[in-house]
């Protein structure tokens, strides 16, 4: 009858208030405890607000560097005996395009064949040591260099008058000058090519695209022409304004190629949309893998803690069994303690992980992007852990027996 009575006046109040209680007559190892779950839900709250951001971020940037790329080249077709590579690029590629609503520059761009000749940067080579270098030629026109967002380090760009001459002048990409010894231009130096001098009238840096140009000895397109019988271009180069590149991508072989554009390969960049979705979704894994790993660890926390917790409290744990706890008592109150535990550093947890996202925000002049439901979700996902990590002990603690406790205390 006692039994019977203590369970009907053991309401949830009551289990509450007495888990409360034990939590909180231990307030060091309360804070101990609940660090393990505010930091696996600040780094889960955190990794995926700042994962949003940041995909955000990317796919804000995803400008005339990428988005803004379009790239035509003749491609191989299957004529039945074998397959053969049809050239279709015409010389005034660019021009004809240039000519498209959204282009803001277009070039052209081939290698060049020079057969056995050896550059150098000496009319002869040197007795004492062969100076040949087996350096690349490419030819371009001049908008290529504006296409692919070239900068010199020193002197300038041939221009359209170069071109249309034929002069025998060169730009080297910034290794081929290192091999060639050339540092400056403002002395005219030349390199040959064979026995054919070329003057040096800049050297470049850097570009965005093409990046075999910085290993290259580049002339003019009208040049490569002329003294080497370039028969045709092998690419085209288009940087487009913002927003056009997927327009220009289906008009371009038709501008080119109005009679078979099916004959050209075009590279275009993918949409925002779908970039965005991918980042999105890669990052957003990652991190969600990474919150995840820091929540098993906090969970393991609590357990452990409780576990322990279950070990010291035996004879109090033995004292409420013999005035008529009955199991279930005593494992709801651990439970209980488990869940407010947990319940606590979700609840902290998701305040830090927010601060955290707006604050690498704001020092990285990002806007953050964080789903509101993460947070509200996120004391819930604590108690959660809480509840699941608290199970054993509880079930430790209610098979023990109150002759056994009180004998042992």
């Amino acid at each position: 009858m006692r039994r019977a009575s203590l369970r009907r006046r053991l309401s949830v109040r009551d289990l509450l208030r007495e888990a409360l209680a034990g939590v909180a007559a231990r307030p060091s190892r309360l804070a101990l405890t609940t660090l393990g779950t505010v930091m696996g839900i600040a780094a889960l709250v955190a990794t995926v607000g700042l994962g949003q951001t940041a995909s955000g971020q990317i796919s804000g940037r995803f400008d005339a560097a990428n988005a803004t790329r379009v790239v035509v080249e003749a491609s191989e077709r299957d004529t039945g005996d074998s397959s053969v590579r049809i050239t279709v690029l015409p010389w005034d590629a660019d021009e004809r395009v240039a000519r498209l609503a959204g282009v803001a520059v277009a070039g052209v761009f081939a290698q060049v064949d020079t057969g056995d000749a050896a550059i150098r940067g000496l009319p002869v080579a040197d007795p004492g040591g062969t100076v040949d270098h087996d350096i690349p030629v490419a030819a371009a026109s001049t908008g290529l260099f504006s296409a692919v967002n070239a900068i010199l380090s020193t002197g300038r760009f041939f221009d359209a008058g170069h071109d249309g001459r034929a002069d025998q002048v060169v730009v080297l990409g910034r290794y081929a000058a290192d091999r060639l010894g050339i540092t400056r231009v403002d002395a005219q130096p030349s390199i040959f090519i064979g026995d054919r001098p070329f003057t040096v009238i800049g050297v470049l840096d850097s570009t965005s695209h093409r990046t075999e140009l910085l290993d290259a000895v580049i002339m003019p397109i009208g040049t490569a022409q002329d003294l080497y019988e370039l028969d045709a271009p092998s690419a085209l180069e288009i940087r487009t304004e913002l927003g056009a590149a997927q327009l220009i991508g289906a008009q371009a072989p038709l501008a080119v190629a109005p009679n078979n554009p099916e004959l050209l390969s075009v590279d275009v960049p993918p949409a925002p949309g779908t970039l965005r979705d991918d980042v999105s979704g890669d990052v957003n894994l990652l991190f969600l893998a990474l919150g995840g790993l820091a929540l098993l660890v906090g969970g393991l926390g609590i357990a452990n803690v409780t576990l322990l917790s279950v070990m010291e409290r035996t004879s109090e744990i033995g004292l409420r069994r013999s005035v008529g706890a009955a199991r279930a008592h005593v494992a709801g109150q651990f439970v209980v303690e488990s869940v407010v535990i947990g319940f606590l550093g979700g609840l902290i947890g998701a305040a830090s992980g927010v601060l955290a996202t707006v604050g690498v925000s704001a020092l990285r002049e990002w806007t953050p992007l964080l789903d509101y439901r993460l947070a509200v979700v996120a004391p819930i996902l604590g108690a959660a852990i809480g509840l699941l990590a608290g199970l054993y002990p509880a079930w430790r603690a209610s098979t023990i027996e109150p002759i056994v406790a009180l004998r042992s205390s």
